[in-house]
């Protein structure tokens, strides 16, 4: 099958194909099996190749970030994960508008940063969100608070086998964690409206935002991040550790004795292992309170 998805990329494909790549390399939270194909294309002809190799070789296929919010199976994904390389990781600013193009491979941390080094305001609410602006987009990432949605101005994406679509901002829906772009898009790049700003003040609010991130989350630990949505009008943390389940431990994984939504690899954890607590944090909160929790990381080579 290499040799086959190698044929169809061509000699034009840039960027690089692994086989049986450990996905664990790639996670947040380090835990995860292989993917049979683990695909870095570097520009959009390199990713158009991809997803068409793996449609006429009938490989299922998924897009694949940084690793954040992502929780992969013991066994693994037998498919091909794609993701974007170095050609996806573009960062324009546009004067004139106050606008940023971001590429969807860039760390949507170092679109923050650059907002600030130009004393651009908009952004500071994202600081310390792990993974790319494509994922933050997808899932309208954000606070509590502030979200990425209401500052974009448009998104491009890639629809495999038909080509690429531009939405104005006014065509999506956002919502809470969540948007309408179609799932079987790709987000390529994004504009971002920004205003005008004093880059110390900029500075300062990242600052007292980090602040508060190393105090209430257990940053020092491999995590997927936040593991389910905060109901409306109610954190999910405080609802855990109602039901006595800070701190629980599965193995190699425990609820974090910091903040009881997140699950943290306390060396060796294993997905399954996770999947317990994640399972016995719903069952437990849905007993008591009457609440389904929703779940905010993504699933993947789970059946």
């Amino acid at each position: 099958m290499m040799r086959s998805l190698a044929r169809l990329l061509g000699d034009e494909f840039s960027g690089f194909v692994l086989e049986n790549e450990p996905l664990s390399r790639h996670t947040t939270i380090r835990i995860g099996g292989p993917a049979a194909f683990f695909i870095e294309a570097d520009d959009l002809r390199s990713l158009t190749f991809a997803c068409d190799a793996c449609r006429k070789l009938g490989i299922p296929w998924t897009m694949f970030g940084k690793g954040s919010n992502l929780l992969v199976s013991d066994a693994g994904f037998n498919g091909a994960v794609i993701t974007l390389g170095a050609g996806f990781a573009k960062c324009a600013f546009d004067a004139e508008a106050g606008v940023f193009t971001l590429g969807a491979g860039l760390r949507l941390s170092q679109a923050v940063r650059e907002a600030a080094s130009l004393g651009r305001s908009g952004l500071e609410f994202a600081v310390g969100i792990p993974g790319t602006v494509g994922g933050a987009v997808r899932m309208n990432a954000g606070t509590r608070r502030e979200f990425l949605g209401p500052r974009i101005v448009s998104v491009t994406t890639l629809r495999p086998g038909e080509g690429l679509r531009r939405y104005a901002a006014r065509d999506i829906e956002w919502s809470y964690r969540e948007t309408s772009i179609p799932f079987d898009e790709v987000v390529l790049e994004c504009e971002v409206a920004t205003t005008e700003g004093s880059e110390q003040e900029i500075r300062r609010a990242m600052q007292k935002s980090q602040e508060r991130r190393r105090i209430t989350q257990p940053l020092g630990l491999p995590s997927c991040g936040s593991v389910f949505r905060n109901p409306e009008g109610e954190s999910v943390g405080r609802l855990i550790e109602n039901v006595g389940l800070k701190g629980a431990l599965c193995g190699g994984a425990q609820i974090s004795e910091r903040h009881a939504n997140f699950i943290v690899n306390k060396g060796g954890a294993k997905a399954v292992e996770v999947l317990s607590l994640i399972h016995a944090a719903s069952d437990a909160v849905a007993e008591r309170y009457g609440v389904e929790l929703v779940p905010e990381v993504r699933f993947l080579g789970f059946e």
